[in-house]
C-alpha cells in the first residue's frame, strides 16, 4: 500500500500544535473579502484547529497604492528604457500629485476620511489621465445630491489609471479582479503559466511576496491552504506557493476553490505539484479533515476525498474515503475575525445599480441552501457537485449564523451566494429575521419563478431585500425552452413586477450567443429586454455572451444543441471551456457591441424609444415582438384569494386597538367596531360590525408575525363566525379584507 509520509519531526509538530494559513490570493473585490477561507476557517475550528486567515488581494492592493508602494513604482519606471505611451508619459510627468493624493484617496475608498468628496468631485483634487475620459455623463448618473456616489467614482477611475500605467510599466498581468488571468484562462497547458514562474519576479510580483515572507515568519505555519476562486487568483497562488517552497521546504501547500473545481478535475501535470502538494476538488470541508488527518498519520494515502497528488513523478487522484459529505447543517458558521474589515475599499467601477452593491461597501458572504435546486439550466455546469447536491438548513440555523456573524463583524449587510436562492427556503428565513426582530441588509441570485409572488416579495422586502439579481439569459421563450430554463418570458415579467412593487431592486442576467440563436432571436430579445425597462420591471442588467463549458448538458452532449466542439487540444492541464462552432446561428461576435450599448443606456432611461437599429452599426432584422408583450403579461388577472387556501397567512403589522362604538340614528341603536392601526409610515382605521372586528383582532394574533405558529387560509375559513351572516369568500373580497391585504396581511 503506497502512502504519502511526513518526516518523523513533522508529523510530531502536526500532531501537537498544528498550524494552518488560508489565503485568498490576488486578487478578487475590493470591497469585502472572498468567504472562501472564512468558511473553511469556522469549520476547522469546531476540530480544535488553529486557523490563520489572510486576504494577500487586498494587502498587495493596500501595499502598492499608498505613498510608498507608488515611490517604488515611479523609480521603477524611470529606471526603465523602453518607450511609454502619451498616457503613462503624462501619469509620470504627474508623479508628485499622485503621491500627495494616494494615502488620502485610499482613506476616502476605506470610508475613514469621507469629507474629502467634496475635494474630490469640485477642486481638481486628483490628477486625471484616460480612465477620466469616459465621465461625460457623470452628472446624469449621480445626479447633484449624490456627492459620495461621484466622488467614490471618481477615485476608482483614479486608481484604474495607476493599474494601467502598473500594467504598460512593470506588471503587464495586472488587473485589480485578475492577476494574470490570461495565462490560466482555457490553460490546457501549464507551460506559459511555468514560463511566467520561471521569469524573475516583477516589482509587483516581490511586493507580493514581501508580504508572503512576513505572514509566514508572524503564522509559522505548518500547512497554507490557497482558496482559488477564478482564472486571475491562480498565477498569484502559484507565486506565494513557489515562495514557500524555496524557503520552507517542510510546510505543505494545498489548493482549494471555484478554479480548480471547473478546470483542474482531470489535472494530469506533474509540474504542478512542485508548488502545490494536494489539490482538493468540490466542498472543502471534507478533504481538509481527511487531508490534515492523513498528515497526523490517522489515514492511509488511499482513504482521502477528492485529492489529486502527486507520486513518483506521476499525478494519482485519491477518493477512496466512504464517509459522506460534510451535510450543509454542520458546515459551521464563517469566521471573518481576522480579517481587516475595516480595511476593504468601497469601489464605484461602472455606473450600474447591481455593480455598485457587487463592489461598493462590505458584505458578509452567506449561503441559503448547498447547490442548486433546480439544476437543470443547460449552459451551467449542472454536473459539478457544488450545483448537484442540493441541501438546505433550517431557518432557525440560518438566522442563528447570521447572528453571529453581526456580532463578529459588525456588518448587518449580506450577500447570499446561492447559485439560485430556494425561493420557500427565503420565505422561511425572511419569516424567522422578522420574528426575532434581526434587522439586516440582503441581496442575491434566484430564478424568476411563480413561486415568488407579490405577496412572498412584499415579505422578503420587509425582511431586509433590497436587490435580487436572476437569469432572464435569451428573453426567447424558443430557447429558453431549450436551455432549460424553465421559466418563460411572461413568467419573469410578472415576477419582477412583484420585486419592484415591493420596493427591491432587479438585475436581470442576460445571454446572447446560445446554440442556434438567430439574428431575429437576438433583437427579439433586445426588445424584450426594451420592454420591461420601459414599464420599469428591472433597473439594472448585463449581457453575458454564451461560453459552453466541460460540465455543463451543451458541453458533454454539443450536438444535441446544434453545435460541434471544435476546440481546444485536450491537455495535461485545465479543462473547461470549450472552442465550439454554431452553424444555425448568427454571427454572435457582431451583436455584443450594440447590445451592451443599448443595455447601458436603458439603465439611464434613454433611447427606450429608439427602433433598435439605433445601437447597431450593420443592418440588423425588426423585431417581431409585439410591442404590448410585457404590458399584457404584467396586467394578466392573479389568482384571487379565495384559490389560495393552503397557503399561510402572516400578519406584518402592529395589532389594532379596538373600540366599541354606538350610535343613533333616526332612533334606532347601532353598534360598530372601530380597529385603529399605528404603523411605522401612517395610521389607518378599519370600521366593520363587532361581531367581525372581534374576530379580526383574534385572527391577526394568530397570524402575526411574531407567532411561531402557522396558520392557513383555509383554518381561518373555518373560524370566521357564522353570526357574520356573510361567507367567507364573499368577505375576501370586502374592502375591509382588501385593506388588511394591501396594508401587510400576506397569503404565503
Amino acid at each position: 500500500m503506497s502512502a504519502f509520509v511526513l518526516p518523523a519531526t513533522k508529523i510530531e509538530r502536526l500532531l501537537t500544535t498544528p498550524k494552518i494559513l488560508l489565503i485568498t490570493p490576488p486578487l478578487t473585490q475590493l470591497n469585502t473579502p472572498y468567504p472562501a477561507t472564512a468558511y473553511i476557517k469556522g469549520f476547522l475550528q469546531q476540530y480544535h484547529y488553529q486557523v490563520t486567515q489572510a486576504d494577500f488581494g487586498l494587502e498587495l492592493v493596500l501595499k502598492v497604492f499608498s505613498r510608498s508602494g507608488l515611490t517604488r513604482i515611479f523609480n521603477a519606471i524611470e529606471q526603465q528604457s523602453l518607450p511609454l505611451s502619451d498616457n503613462c508619459k503624462r501619469m509620470v510627468r504627474l508623479k508628485r500629485f499622485y503621491l500627495a493624493t494616494i494615502d488620502p484617496t485610499i482613506r476616502f475608498l476605506q470610508n475613514t476620511d469621507t469629507t474629502l468628496a467634496q475635494q474630490i468631485c469640485y477642486n481638481g483634487f486628483l490628477p486625471e489621465a484616460s480612465r477620466f475620459d469616459q465621465i461625460g455623463d457623470i452628472e446624469l448618473a449621480f445626479g447633484a445630491m449624490g456627492i459620495n456616489d461621484k466622488a467614490r467614482h471618481l477615485a476608482t477611475l483614479y486608481l484604474e489609471d495607476i493599474g494601467d500605467l502598473i500594467k504598460e510599466t512593470i506588471c503587464p498581468h495586472f488587473g485589480f479582479s485578475r492577476y494574470a488571468e490570461k495565462l490560466a484562462l482555457s490553460a490546457t497547458s501549464f507551460e506559459p503559466l511555468q514560463q511566467a514562474l520561471i521569469e524573475k519576479p516583477n516589482l509587483v510580483d516581490e511586493l507580493l511576496l514581501e508580504i508572503v515572507a512576513e505572514r509566514m515568519e508572524q503564522v509559522q505555519p505548518d500547512l497554507v491552504g490557497f482558496s482559488v476562486p477564478f482564472p486571475g487568483n491562480l498565477y498569484g497562488a502559484l507565486r506565494c506557493a513557489q515562495y514557500i517552497k524555496e524557503n520552507y521546504p517542510g510546510v505543505k501547500t494545498l489548493m482549494g476553490g471555484g478554479y480548480p473545481n471547473t478546470e483542474l478535475r482531470s489535472l494530469n501535470e506533474p509540474r504542478f505539484f512542485d508548488y502545490i502538494d494536494f489539490v482538493t476538488l468540490d466542498d472543502g470541508e471534507g478533504p481538509w479533515l481527511k487531508l490534515l488527518e492523513h498528515l497526523q498519520g490517522n489515514r492511509p494515502v488511499e482513504l482521502l476525498q477528492r485529492t489529486f497528488l502527486r507520486e513518483n513523478n506521476e499525478v494519482i487522484y485519491y477518493n477512496g474515503c466512504q464517509d459522506a459529505n460534510i451535510p450543509h447543517t454542520e458546515v459551521g458558521t464563517p469566521d471573518y475575525s481576522d480579517l481587516p474589515l475595516n480595511k476593504y475599499l468601497s469601489v464605484i467601477e461602472v455606473m450600474n445599480p447591481m455593480h455598485r452593491l457587487w463592489s461598493d461597501g462590505r458584505w458578509n458572504k452567506l449561503t441559503v441552501a448547498h447547490g442548486c435546486y433546480w439544476k437543470r439550466c443547460s449552459f451551467c455546469d449542472v454536473t459539478l457537485d457544488y450545483i448537484a447536491r442540493y441541501e438546505t438548513a433550517p431557518a432557525t440555523l440560518l438566522v442563528d449564523r447570521i447572528e453571529a456573524i453581526v456580532a463578529q463583524t459588525g456588518q448587518t449587510g449580506f450577500h447570499f451566494v446561492d447559485e439560485a436562492a430556494p425561493p420557500l427556503a427565503l420565505r422561511d428565513l425572511a419569516i424567522e429575521l422578522i420574528r426575532r426582530g434581526v434587522k439586516i441588509t440582503w441581496w442575491g441570485n434566484i430564478r424568476f419563478e411563480k413561486t415568488f409572488t407579490p405577496d412572498i416579495c412584499r415579505l422578503l422586502a420587509a425582511s431586509g431585500c433590497i436587490a435580487v439579481s436572476g437569469g432572464l439569459e435569451v428573453a426567447s421563450d424558443r430557447l429558453l425552452a431549450k436551455m432549460e430554463k424553465g421559466v418563460t418570458i411572461a413568467q419573469v415579467a410578472r415576477v419582477t413586477e412583484g420585486f419592484t412593487q415591493a420596493g427591491i431592486m432587479v438585475h436581470a442576467y442576460l445571454m446572447y450567443g446560445f446554440p442556434t440563436q438567430t439574428a431575429q432571436e437576438t433583437i427579439n430579445s433586445l426588445e424584450v429586454v426594451r420592454q420591461l425597462f420601459w414599464h420599469n420591471v428591472i433597473q439594472s442588467g448585463f449581457w453575458h455572451r454564451f461560453s459552453m463549458t466541460a460540465h455543463s448538458p451543451v458541453g458533454k452532449n454539443p450536438e444535441k444543441y446544434g453545435v460541434r466542439k471544435i476546440g481546444p487540444p485536450v491537455g495535461t492541464f485545465a479543462n473547461n471551456d470549450l472552442w465550439h462552432d454554431d452553424p444555425q446561428g448568427c454571427d454572435h461576435e457582431l451583436f455584443g457591441p450594440g447590445l451592451a450599448k443599448a443595455i447601458y443606456n436603458y439603465m439611464h432611461g434613454i433611447g427606450l424609444k429608439e427602433p433598435l437599429s439605433f445601437w447597431f452599426d450593420f443592418k440588423v432584422p425588426r423585431t417581431s415582438i409585439s410591442p404590448q408583450l410585457i404590458d399584457q403579461a404584467i396586467a394578466a388577472p392573479s389568482k384571487p384569494d379565495s384559490e389560495k387556501q393552503n397557503l399561510r397567512v402572516l400578519w406584518l403589522g402592529n395589532m389594532p386597538e379596538l373600540e366599541i362604538i354606538t350610535a343613533h340614528k333616526k332612533g334606532k341603536k347601532t353598534e360598530y367596531t372601530l380597529l385603529t392601526f399605528y404603523e411605522k409610515a401612517e395610521d389607518f382605521q378599519i370600521k366593520t360590525t363587532p361581531v367581525i372586528g372581534k374576530w379580526l383582532v383574534e385572527m391577526l394574533r394568530q397570524v402575526s408575525s411574531e407567532q411561531p405558529n402557522i396558520t392557513h387560509l383555509k383554518e381561518l375559513a373555518q373560524q370566521f363566525p357564522e353570526q357574520a351572516n356573510v361567507p367567507f369568500t364573499q368577505f375576501l373580497i370586502s374592502p375591509t379584507w382588501l385593506t388588511l391585504r394591501e396594508k401587510g396581511l400576506l397569503i404565503i
